[in-house]
């Protein structure tokens, strides 16, 4: 009984789909008989015509059959104008859309940048939010300061400084092969920065310098 069921509503759901575009080639035959009998060998077509055969290029398969009036290129051309209006409008000044960031926003991503300039969009992103400013991290690239190469990393002597209080012993030692010298530095330090810590453990850091001499 079920299959038959879906027998009957398949048939039905074709002969309404067959209907509709019986309707729609009505429409379209009757629309151009009603700009032909305007009483011109090439009567003008209103926006209002237009508007039609763009929609009927978009709801009717078989418009491109019945077009008599000018080709099916033109009425493609005619739909893109009206997309093109429809965006144009909703897009139209005055009209509720993003938001825009505040000229305080802007500076303090500067001036970030400036005071920072090994942090990248999403470090700056990260800070803004802890702030309570909530600004997308491709506006924080937008506005962040251009730098002109890569930024320089640390220093040995600032590598030293943040790990002195863990260490017990460092050599320094150049490898030459490259096409720039090679430093490393091997560590023996703590194995958790804590005074009374016996574990000892070791550390190779590599670096790549453009002096031989590590400094």
């Amino acid at each position: 009984m079920t299959r038959w069921l879906k027998v009957v509503l398949r048939i039905a759901r074709a002969g309404l789909k067959s209907r509709r575009n019986l309707l729609l080639e009505n429409l379209a035959l009757r629309h151009q008989l009603l700009v032909l009998s305007r009483g011109s060998s090439r009567p003008p077509l209103t926006p209002l015509d237009r508007a039609l055969w763009a929609w009927l290029s978009q709801s009717w398969d078989g418009w491109k059959t019945r077009l008599c009036l000018v080709q099916p290129s033109t009425v493609i051309q005619w739909h893109r104008a009206g997309f093109r209006l429809f965006w144009k409008w909703k897009s139209r000044p005055g009209k509720s859309g993003r938001k825009t960031i505040s000229p305080d926003a802007i500076d303090l991503i500067r001036k970030m940048s400036r005071a920072n300039p090994l942090w990248g969009a999403p470090r700056i992103h990260g800070e803004l939010l802890k702030l309570g400013l909530h600004v997308a991290q491709r506006s924080v690239t937008k506005y962040m300061v251009p730098r002109a190469g890569r930024p320089s990393s640390h220093s040995w002597k600032t590598f030293l400084h943040n790990h002195l209080s863990s260490m017990v012993s460092v050599d320094f030692l150049t490898v030459v092969g490259g096409r720039k010298p090679v430093a490393a530095a091997k560590t023996v330090g703590r194995a958790n920065a804590g005074r009374n810590s016996s574990r000892l453990g070791s550390k190779l850091v590599v670096g790549i310098t453009a002096h031989s001499k590590v400094r």
